[in-house]
């Protein structure tokens, strides 16, 4: 069955709650096989007032007026980032588990910020993670815990992930092979030569990182 999928702009939706205040939702309505439909990318209740209005003007065009200095969690890198993960099927390969959002979140801090796991934790602090990804304080033994948590799933992620691109494109994925090493140095003169991890255990030598990409062929 063929699926015609088009997309229209991103809205803001106030949806009432009986004794809460209403829920402010960032949502994107598609026609799928002639029949409108909605989806919800996030849901943008926790954010300051001001900050709802300035999305909302940007989605319906070029902001007009902001009244006022703003402050606050940063919410575009994270939820820009958790858009692409959506669109390249990453967020439903995951799933909606916390450990899975923890894993999400570790993915595209490691594009912002690539910094390490405690340094990720202080990051976030800064950043809109409860209301892009869902997700309550966490601390560095969670992302570790994530981190066990991804390597005992990659091969049915990594399913999901091949499933989901098929299904979207109607064809396998190019194949690219890969392999990294090191080598290092006896002397200091080498402006390709750095400090850092070293697994040939040669400490206080630079070294140099190695990296071959041929695609299915074996032409690098």
């Amino acid at each position: 069955m063929n699926i015609c999928c088009i997309h229209v702009p991103m809205y803001i939706d106030t949806v009432p709650n009986r004794n809460s205040p209403p829920a402010i939702l960032l949502r994107e309505s598609y026609r799928e096989n002639g029949k409108v439909k909605k989806r919800t990318l996030a849901n943008l209740s926790k954010l300051p007032s001001a900050i709802i209005e300035l999305i909302r003007q940007a989605l319906a065009g070029p902001v007009q007026v902001v009244g006022q200095s703003l402050s606050g969690a940063i919410f575009g890198v994270l939820f820009v980032l958790r858009e692409l993960a959506r669109q390249c099927g990453l967020q439903r390969a995951l799933g909606g588990s916390r450990l899975a959002s923890l894993t999400l979140f570790l993915v595209l801090a490691r594009i912002a910020h690539q910094g390490s796991r405690l340094s990720a934790v202080r990051w976030a602090r800064d950043h809109a993670v409860a209301a892009v990804l869902g997700l309550s304080r966490f601390d560095e033994d969670d992302l570790y815990e994530a981190l066990e948590w991804a390597a005992a799933e990659q091969e049915a992620i990594e399913q999901r992930l091949y499933r989901d691109y098929v299904k979207r494109t109607g064809e396998s994925p190019a194949l690219v092979l890969y392999d990294v090493t090191s080598s290092y140095f006896e002397g200091e003169q080498n402006e390709l030569g750095e400090y850092g991890y070293n697994r040939d255990g040669k400490s206080g030598k630079k070294q140099i990182t190695i990296g071959l990409l041929s695609a299915r062929d074996g032409e690098p």
